[in-house]
């Protein structure tokens, strides 16, 4: 992805958390990105363009700072760990964090009014869950597929409502990592 394209997305990114999807205007995305705004068509033709691949970027961002910065020796924790480490990356009191899901929120509560954001989120969330169901099966290796995909759904679900609990100030951070903790205790224990 070229440099502009991607300060663009980043730019995309800041103004949706800042003032919410309806608030995205191209000029202000231009200044904020500090380009022109053909330019910005020339990358994504149209608002919907923006949208769906500032989607991405977040979903993208997220997979960054989800992820294990430097990968731990085998068998240095447990699965659990893991799964646990993974979704608390998303309850994080980082600039980042809290940009990515305040854009993530904004777009998926757009994509009620807004269709042609729901497959794109719909396939997002797919990946998400997906990779979740993943680290469950690692920490519940009798456990089945759609189990696991259940659960894994149930999780996602759960830390994308704390994350807008947390951002709102209805719930305190530590209060939602807590219940977060408490969930997938309460997911792995299930017959």
């Amino acid at each position: 992805m070229s440099d502009r394209r991607t300060e663009i997305l980043k730019a995309a990114t800041r103004v949706i958390a800042r003032r919410g999807v309806r608030g995205l205007r191209v000029g202000e995305l231009a200044a904020e990105a500090g380009v022109s705004t053909s330019l910005i068509y020339y990358h994504f033709t149209d608002r919907a363009g923006i949208l769906r691949e500032t989607l991405a970027h977040i979903s993208d961002r997220a997979d960054h700072y989800t992820a294990d910065e430097e990968p731990a020796p085998p068998r240095a924790e447990s699965p659990r760990a893991d799964l646990e480490r993974v979704l608390l990356r998303e309850l994080q009191d980082s600039p980042d964090v809290r940009e990515n899901s305040t854009a993530w929120g904004e777009l998926r509560a757009t994509a009620v009014f807004e269709p042609h954001l729901r497959e794109d989120l719909a396939r997002t969330t797919h990946t998400w869950v997906h990779d979740i169901a993943e680290l469950l099966a690692r920490a519940d290796p009798c456990g089945t597929a759609p189990a696991h995909a259940a659960a894994a759904e149930r999780l996602t679900a759960l830390v994308e409502g704390l994350s807008v609990r947390w951002l709102s100030g209805s719930l305190p951070l530590d209060h939602a990592r807590r219940l977060l903790c408490g969930a997938v205790e309460a997911e792995l224990a299930r017959d």
